[in-house]
């Protein structure tokens, strides 16, 4: 029976790479990249073969296994595994660079920024303090070669093969026998009578000055090269002059030297420095320093490393969101990193906390995420859209906070090509009814309609026909001019899904009604739009074999995320303007109703006392749909199609005629305000779309677009028709100031949101 010996480097859970050796340090060892055979995680393999007659270079290199296999220290090179044969010695550490070669790549690549150098130094310094003071340990062999550099940027001290005790015991100094390492050493070792006073680190001080040469100046020549300081940086030529005297006895300890560079105005006292100390002590620090220190961090990451910024202070946010409580805070910095990464790593590491802080109850939290999505949007699935974020996110349509509800309606904009059927055509639009219909705040509701011009493309060919329409119509009716504008706009956006029939019928009453309103921009849009449907009737009319071309997209199946560019033309402005707009009036009025906030006073009809102002519109009820239209005929005929899903609107009268005195808004005038909201970079192409800016006040009631009158057949006949409306339209005004007066006052936020 034949047994066969294990090969131990076959079984070792680490694989050398194919390519060639990195360029190893001088010394016994060769440095090797590798992977782990599990997970394929990259490592750095030191190798070192076993030679016949060099018992003493085996004896340090395996004395360097085993003070690399002990020594845990966050700058000093991390040991992972190790394997030692008769033939071969194998040390697996986390995957470096050696510094000369990071630094050359770096070179050639435009070179290292003073702070990457600055903190690369410190933590070198670091490991020699830690090495002589707590474990009274000589390094002996502090060179470039011995430094290595990780993926974060993060310089470690490895080259432990010449260590000894300072203490004494264990012998002295082992033998290097390289030449390219002897250069380092201090003047003071070629003197063997012993005389000489010296600190246990005065050697390793004056090996500390060679490295700060090299890395600024390249190679070191010689010793001699050293009395130049070269392009050492001014505020650091002080203390390296004190590493390179002759005098060991004034030679600094480790941990005074970081101490003088620490000093004001000194070399490693920089903003980079300070946030590496503070991401290695984050976990000790307190909740109100830490929130502190996450507001300042994403004004300084555009001056970090990338590989800094991914590998150090990526994971230390999501540790901070995870188990830290750092809230909202970290969102910021959070998404910036994220800039950096690949789509395969934000969907690893950013899109997880994404979705989970769609959860959160911190309204800040929710705020931030929707004021940001655009930066992460992209990285979202389908499947994750509709099942983790958009249950979430609907939420804030019925938040009692304004600013939350506005963002809300705006994310829309983002997540709209990526919802389901049942979300966009359902769900969506019953939220959306409600904010147009029964919201406190004018320029929500302006901005739902804007929004809904953006994404009609993406509806379904049933939900935009029972929707678009009715929702337009119901915006041209708003007290709050700038939801009229958007109404005519959302129909201008959206042209190419009417048929010719809704065009002629629906559309156009609509839009001539609004020829007459107190507001010019209104009156403005309302004749472009009109002459643009115009135009394509007459069009179709001169030549009848255009239909089928001019209503192919009135049935057509929802359209692709890239079909949306003709609402976004149309309507941008609104979204874009409403914002400062929307927070300015919440800020001055953070209880004003509809009315309040958005509507001029308008004079009392004569005949009738002055309606009782109101803080707030009665909630609509489905009785008022009877008496919204003076032709009840036509009213019953529009009813199916004038309303979204059987969703009820309630009559939007009634807040006009609650009409209060305004403080700001009607002292300083809406062109002030509408000033922020109108942005010219934004008008189509084809005409000069007026901006917000409003002349004038309310000088009369708007009314219901009722059915186009037949022509008169007599003057008499004519004037008693226009006479019996208006006496209607009086007593209507004056029952439902009495309902309104009677209920009382109601405060934001205390609405019964169906």
């Amino acid at each position: 029976m034949w047994f066969f010996a294990r090969d131990p480097v076959r079984d070792f859970p680490f694989e050398l790479s194919p390519e060639p050796p990195e360029g190893s340090p001088p010394g016994p060892w060769v440095l090797h990249r590798g992977r782990k055979k599990a997970t394929g995680s990259p490592v750095s393999i030191f190798v070192y073969d076993v030679k016949p007659c060099a018992d003493e270079q085996t004896q340090v290199a395996k004395a360097a296994f085993k003070r690399l296999k002990t020594l845990r220290h966050p700058n000093i090179l991390a040991y992972i595994d190790g394997l030692e044969t008769e033939k071969c010695l194998h040390v697996v550490t986390e995957a470096v660079t050696p510094l000369g070669a990071y630094l050359k790549a770096r070179v050639d690549a435009g070179g290292l920024k003073e702070q990457e150098l600055s903190w690369g130094l410190h933590q070198i310094v670091k490991a020699l303090s830690f090495l002589v003071n707590d474990c009274s340990l000589i390094h002996n062999n502090v060179c470039t070669a011995a430094v290595f550099v990780d993926r974060a940027g993060e310089w470690k001290l490895g080259g432990l093969d010449y260590m000894y005790s300072a203490q004494g015991n264990g012998g002295g100094p082992p033998r290097k026998g390289i030449p390219e390492l002897e250069q380092y050493d201090p003047p003071e070792l070629a003197d063997s009578s012993g005389r000489v006073v010296k600190e246990k680190w005065s050697a390793d001080m004056w090996r500390l000055g060679c490295l700060i040469w090299e890395v600024f100046n390249g190679p070191l020549p010689r010793a001699a090269a050293l009395r130049n300081p070269g392009k050492i940086p001014k505020s650091l030529v002080p203390h390296y002059c004190e590493l390179v005297g002759a005098n060991p006895k004034v030679r600094p300890n480790p941990a005074r030297f970081l101490q003088n560079c620490r000093a004001p105005g000194g070399f490693m006292n920089n903003r980079f420095v300070d946030t590496n100390l503070f991401l290695e002590e984050i976990q000790i620090k307190e909740p109100a320093e830490k929130q502190k220190f996450f507001q300042e961090l994403s004004k300084s990451l555009d001056s970090f490393p990338e590989d800094f910024c991914r590998h150090k202070v990526l994971p230390q946010l999501l540790t901070a969101f995870e188990f830290g409580n750092a809230g909202a805070v970290v969102l910021t910095p959070l998404f910036k990193v994220g800039k950096f990464l690949s789509a395969e790593e934000y969907q690893q590491k950013i899109i997880p906390v994404v979705v989970k802080m769609f959860s959160s109850t911190d309204r800040a939290m929710r705020i931030r995420l929707l004021q940001q999505m655009e930066q992460f949007i992209q990285y979202l699935d389908e499947p994750t859209v509709n099942t983790q974020i958009f249950p979430h996110v609907v939420h804030g349509f019925l938040d009692t906070n304004p600013a939350i509800r506005e963002q809300t309606v705006k994310s829309m904009l983002l997540l709209a090509p990526k919802l389901n059927e049942t979300n966009l055509n359902v769900e969506l639009m019953k939220h959306f009814a409600r904010l147009q219909a029964k919201d406190e705040q004018g320029p929500i509701r302006c901005n739902t309609t804007v929004c809904l011009g953006k994404i009609g493309s993406y509806l379904s060919a049933s939900t935009r026909h029972r929707v678009l329409t009715s929702a337009f119509s119901r915006a041209t009716k708003d007290p709050f001019a700038p939801s009229r504008v958007a109404g005519v706009l959302g129909f201008a956006a959206t042209h190419n899904l009417y048929s010719m029939n809704d065009c002629a019928h629906k559309i156009l009453p609509v839009l001539c009604g609004l020829t007459v309103d107190p507001e010019k921009s209104v009156r403005d849009q309302a004749f472009r739009a009109i002459r643009s449907f115009l135009s394509k009737l007459e069009s179709v009319s001169e030549d009848p074999t255009q239909l089928a071309e001019v209503e192919k997209d009135v049935h057509a199946a929802a359209s692709s995320p890239g079909m949306g560019g003709a609402a976004a033309s149309w309507a941008g402005w609104a979204v874009t303007g409403v914002s400062s707009l929307t927070s300015k009036l919440i800020r001055a009025h953070p209880t004003a109703t509809p009315t309040e906030a958005s509507a001029p006073p308008r004079p009392t009809p004569e005949g009738h006392p002055a309606p009782a102002p109101t803080p707030a519109p009665a909630p609509p009820t489905s009785s008022h749909w009877e008496t919204q239209e003076e032709d009840k005929d036509a009213a019953e005929d529009s009813s199916a199609a004038d309303r979204w899903d059987d969703e009820d609107w309630g009559s939007l009268e009634e807040a006009e005629s609650v009409l209060a005195q305004q403080e700001d808004w009607s002292a300083r005038g809406q062109a002030g305000q509408a000033g922020q909201v109108s942005h010219p970079e934004h008008k189509p192409p084809e005409s000069d779309w007026s901006s917000w800016e409003v002349e004038g006040s309310w000088e009369q009631g708007w009314q219901e677009p009722s059915s186009p009158e037949p022509p008169p057949e007599g003057q008499a006949k004519a004037e008693l028709a226009r006479k019996k409306r208006e006496e209607r339209r009086r007593e209507m005004e004056a029952k439902r100031a009495e309902k309104k007066a009677a209920r009382g006052p109601m405060k934001l936020g205390a609405r019964k949101l169906d």
